[in-house]
């Protein structure tokens, strides 16, 4: 059992859960908690962290054990994990590589190209939503939140393990690509002048989301096909960019149903 936070093996988690850096460098990141660690990909999972208030749990540890596994002192298993309330479990897992034509897989591709997205939880949360709408794969700009960053990891609820997503330089390069392929693209604009429930999305199709307070730079708003937006009641502007993607996903997967 660990039983020392100066331990090497701590050391470098804690490493991986504070600096996107030695993520980086590493290839690895980390998830906490029981379901994402039942949900990797064995593929995927290069080490396993167990507290020894859970070591007594058969069913989890059989499970752990096909792994590297290490039990872990509860006062130092919480230290090395990043939420107050941790699950008993962490998983050290290798950081995927998705190409271009996996994000973009299908006859009719659904994607979400994010732009200068900050939020954490809008990220993981576009992930999550983006599976249960069907999208194909996400498209980051590279000023994005690092999607490996553990909250991003924990909004995805386990959607990190099955969302094709790859970083790209800018909205603008990704242009040729969608047209090459095409993909229709729309951007969430309020200078959109129509309705997003007003446009078809049957074919292929990319949603365009900008920066939480800054939206969309001129520069992606030029490259979209179309400027599409969200109407708004009442002295409403804009709607968060998690909210805003996930009514786009789903008309678009509302209309493939028909």
């Amino acid at each position: 059992m660990i039983t020392s936070v100066s331990n090497a093996k701590i050391k470098n988690v804690m490493q991986l859960n504070q600096k996107a850096k030695a993520r980086r460098e590493q290839g690895l990141f980390v998830a906490e908690g029981r379901k994402m660690f039942l949900e990797a990909p064995e593929s995927w999972v290069s080490q396993v962290f167990v507290s020894e208030a859970v070591s007594w749990d058969e069913e989890l540890m059989s499970q752990a054990e096909k792994y590297p596994c290490e039990i872990v002192k509860d006062s130092v298993f919480r230290q090395m994990c990043d939420t107050k309330t941790p699950q008993g479990i962490l998983t050290v897992l290798k950081l995927p590589s998705w190409s271009e034509e996996e994000v973009l897989a299908g006859k009719n591709p659904l994607v979400m190209v994010l732009e200068d997205l900050q939020d954490p939880g809008n990220a993981g949360t576009i992930l999550r939503t983006g599976e249960g709408a069907g999208v194909s794969g996400v498209f980051l700009t590279k000023t994005c939140v690092d999607i490996t960053n553990p909250k991003v990891i924990r909004s995805t609820m386990g959607s990190i393990y099955r969302m094709p997503f790859l970083y790209v330089e800018d909205v603008v390069s990704l242009e040729k690509k969608l047209k090459e392929k095409g993909i229709r693209s729309f951007a969430a604009h309020l200078k959109g002048e129509n309705s997003y429930d007003q446009e078809s999305y049957k074919g292929g199709t990319a949603f365009f989301i900008g920066n939480e307070g800054k939206g969309l730079t001129d520069q992606a708003a030029e490259a979209a096909d179309c400027l599409i937006r969200i109407p708004m009641c009442g002295k409403v502007e804009s709607l968060n960019a998690a909210m805003a993607s996930g009514i786009l996903m789903y008309e678009a997967a509302r209309q493939r149903r028909e």
